[in-house]
This record gives C-alpha cells, structure tokens and sequence, in this order.
C-alpha cells in the first residue's frame, strides 16, 4: 500500500473526499487533454516568473497566478464585426472598429483599443494577422463560449486561464481547467527530469523570443493590470510514484527529438493522456490491492472482425470499471481497520461512526444522512460516492482515451483499445531514438504501457486458452505494415523490421 499524502486544510473540500483522496484534487472528463497541457502550462509560466519553477518545498502547497488577458482575448475572440467593418468602411475603419470595441467588450469596466492604430497603421494587415491566429486555435471546431477559446502557446503571452464573463466582471470558471493541468505541474515536478524538461520548455515557450509571441504581445496594452491574488494549487496525493517517472521520460524524449520547434505539443498532448490513462487505472488497482500488470489489448484494425476486436473490447470494459470499485472499496474498507473497530466497542457507536466517517471522508453531509447505523452510514456515503463518481471522474477513461487516440468504436458497437496513426506515431517518437527491431519495439510498448499487440506479448492470453496465438501474430502483421506506410518502418529482409524516427533524437 502506498503512503498517500494528507489532505491540505486549506482546500475548499466539496460535498465528500472520496476521488480526490484516490486520484487528486482533480482529475476531469470536461477538461481535454490539450486544455490539461495549456493549464499546466499557465502554471509553469506563474512559477517560472516567480524563479520557482517545478520547485515544492512542502506538498501540495502550490498557489500561483492566472492571468486573464482579456483585451487579448476579446480581439481574437469577441469581435464579430471585424469583417464587417473591413468591407464596408473604407476610409474609417479603425475608428469604426475601436469604437465598436471599447462599446462591445467583455469582461473589462472600461477599454480603449486605441493603441492598436499605432501598432498596426494598417488596418487590412491587423485583420489578416487576427484571422490567421484564429485558425491557430486550440481545438478550433468547437462550440465553447468565446472567454473559453485559447490560441495556440507560442509564449507567455499566449497563456490565459479559463474564465466566466459577466458583463464588465470574470470569474475564475473550472468547468475548462478543472486542475488536472495543475496535477500534471506537480506529477512533473515529482519527477527526476524536472530541471531538463524546464531547460527545454524555457528555450521554446518561457523566454517569450518567438516571433509569433511577441506578435501576440503586440496585440495586448503595456499597462494590462492582471490579479496579484495566488490561486491554490491542486492536491496530488501521492509523492513518488514510477508514473511520474515515465510521464517525464517521454516527454523528455519528445523534446530531444529534432523536430520543428512547435511540432513536439500535440505529441506532447497524446503521450500525456496516455499516462494519465495508466496513473487513473493504477490508482484504482492500488486501493482495490490488484498487483496484476496494468495491461491493454490493442486491435490493430482489420478490413474483418477478428477475436482481437472482443479481446480490445473486454479488456476496455475490465479497465473501465475499476474505478467504480475502487471507490466501494476505499470506502467500506474502512470496517477492516483498527479505527472501525474502536467504533464497534464505542458506548454510541453509531455517533462514533459519524464522527469517524466526516474525519476520514470529509462528508459534509453526514448529520442529514437517513441512515441508523454505522454501517448503514457507509453504505449511504458508498451510493452517494458513486452518484457524484458517476458524473465526471468515471467518464475520464473513456472521454481522454478517445480524446488521444486510444479508444475508439470505429467498425464496432462497442468501445475497445484501438489506436489511432497520431498516437502511434507519438509512441514511436517517445520510446525509439533512431530505430528500434519491430519486435523490441513491441515488447518495450508492453513493458512501458501494457500494450498487448504481438504473441510475445499476449502469452499469458493464449497460454491459458483465452486467444489465439496466431490472431496476435497477425496483429502485429497489421501494425507493421500500418507503421511502414507512416514512414516510420523499413524491412530490411523478411526476418529484420525497423521502427524508425524520422527526427533522430539530438544529444541536447
């Protein structure tokens, strides 16, 4: 059993401390991996800033500051007439255009944009600067308010939180930053390679030089007042873990790739899910006390179904439900344990059990509970947990392993492990430096990640009768050729396969 940290007083508990305790303060489906690497990223920047970057001296003692940039953020997403006003006012257009704003803004008591006329004196090159970085935004087909839309991180200057916009106010909203950005902070800077990944993220984000930053800085006012109040961190209940290790090893690998500077984020994005993936089903096995490898049968898809498709599609639904029991089990396994027992022996055991259920739980709502007796009370908490599990931290496997690649329904009714060219080619990136034998390449997934693909790896599978050898082997067939026409596999004869990575990994 692992040693999980104590909760921090000062955090504002919801209605119980039930997932939070299990998983951190807090892992959530609505919140995209991108978004979890934009809200990292802001955190990094308050804390990079304040020359503490990746630093804890005490755990969970994270607070920094967010910035809202709003004139920022209003230009590029609160300015429907822009177009309007560049085809119909020929001789007026940035008087028009500034007008329109300092009237229309959002989330700001008074503005003047007027400061952008001596920036841009063209108002045509402004809007076409504005439509291009637009089309860079952070998953840009969607739907979400525009005081939710982010641009892509070229620097600092790019980075804004998440906010609600009501008339001249805002109010920090984590509906799109629920804190996982926060927990990936603090998993790396629980990791070993902190100070080189720190290295790397300083030279392509931090020091703010790019062009296209210091374009982006053009576009926001000298004297922007943004909030000195520090934001209390997320909770990361556990200090040391081989996950954290792993998380950062790959994205260290990522970043030693000689790829284009901002090529390495979306892979970036994908391996980070992935790891999240394994913390989110390790976590659960941890409390439930399953020691069994955390593994995932990967169909490589066929033009048929074969026994893979069920296999893939079994063991998504085996990995799926442990969190769910996970949950029952923390909290009824408290009636093994020396504490429950002192409440037996109690003189009033049943308020004994209230007391000890609100200390452990944190169960605001334990003194309206309808229960009569103690072990009435955990049952009750047990179905409340499991309601409130049910709306956010249970979807989070299914939402972020479609989100990057891994899950899928595609030729299927039913959901199964199958990635995607983008996720296999970011496995390639994170885990082979030039080239690697296309078997080892196999048996590396599985070690690192439980990807089952191959018969090597699938053994125990058809050792015991539950797959067929030759379907595996077969598997394998697919992703190879899957690989070589990604261009990252050559065969050299019909007994030697490489992977290979196009960006041969530098020695920076």
């Amino acid at each position: 059993m692992i040693d999980r940290l104590l909760r921090p007083n000062g955090i504002n508990s919801p209605r119980m401390w039930v997932d939070e305790a299990i998983w951190g303060h807090r892992l959530y489906d609505e919140q995209t991996p991108w978004l979890c690497l934009m809200e990292f990223l802001n955190v990094l920047q308050s804390e990079y800033n304040e020359g503490r970057a990746f630093q804890e001296d005490n755990y969970n003692t994270l607070k920094y500051i967010a910035y809202s940039r709003m004139y920022l953020r209003n230009i590029l997403f609160n300015n429907p007439q822009m177009q309007i006003i560049e085809k119909e006012y020929e001789n007026a257009q940035w008087k028009k255009w500034i007008e329109e704003m300092n009237d229309k803004k959002g989330g700001l008591s008074s503005a003047d944009f007027s400061y952008l006329k001596d920036r841009f004196p063209n108002f045509q090159d402004f809007v076409d600067i504005i439509k291009f970085l637009q089309t860079t935004t952070i998953e840009g087909e969607n739907n979400k308010r525009w005081s939710s839309q982010f641009i892509f991180p070229y620097g600092p200057d790019c980075l804004y939180e998440d906010v609600r916009v009501t008339g001249a106010s805002t109010s920090n909203d984590r509906r799109f930053f629920g804190r996982t950005g926060e927990l990936l902070y603090l998993m790396l800077t629980r990791s070993s390679n902190k100070n080189e990944i720190l290295r790397h993220l300083g030279e392509k984000i931090l020091d703010g030089k790019s062009p296209l930053n210091r374009l982006v800085a053009k576009l926001q006012p000298n004297d922007e007042r943004f909030s000195e109040e520090r934001r209390e961190g997320g909770y990361l209940p556990i200090a040391s873990l081989p996950e954290y290790e792993l998380l950062s090893e790959d994205w260290l690998n990522l970043f030693k790739c000689n790829m284009p500077n901002y090529d390495v984020f979306p892979h970036l994005v994908n391996i980070t899910g992935l790891h999240f993936l394994i913390y989110f089903i390790n976590r659960s096995k941890e409390v439930l006390g399953n020691n069994k490898k955390t593994s995932f049968v990967l169909e490589i898809i066929a033009p048929q179904k074969t026994i893979i498709r069920d296999l893939a599609a079994n063991s998504y639904l085996e990995n799926n439900n442990l969190s769910k029991q996970a949950i029952e089990e923390y909290i009824l396994g408290i009636k093994n344990t020396e504490a429950w027992k002192q409440v037996e022996l109690s003189d009033e055991p049943f308020e004994a059990a209230k007391e000890l259920i609100e200390n452990v739980f944190y169960w605001k709502d334990v003194e309206s509970a309808s229960a009569t007796t103690p072990d009435g009370l955990l049952v009750e908490l047990s179905k409340k947990a499991a309601i409130r599990h049910k709306q956010h931290v249970q979807n989070f496997h299914r939402v972020w392993g479609k989100e990057i690649g891994l899950v899928s329904k595609r030729s299927s009714r039913r959901l199964r492990y199958a990635p995607t060219d983008t996720l296999l080619k970011a496995l390639v990136l994170s885990n082979v430096s030039n080239k690697m034998e296309f078997q080892e390449f196999l048996d590396c997934l599985f070690e690192k990640y439980g990807f089952v693909i191959g018969d090597r790896q699938a053994k125990a599978l058809w050792e015991e009768g539950d797959a067929d050898q030759e379907a595996f082997s077969e598997n394998a067939i697919r992703l190879e050729q899957r690989l070589s026409s990604m261009g990252l596999l050559k065969r050299l004869s019909d007994a030697c396969a490489y992977v290979e990575n196009p960006y041969v990994r530098g020695v920076n």
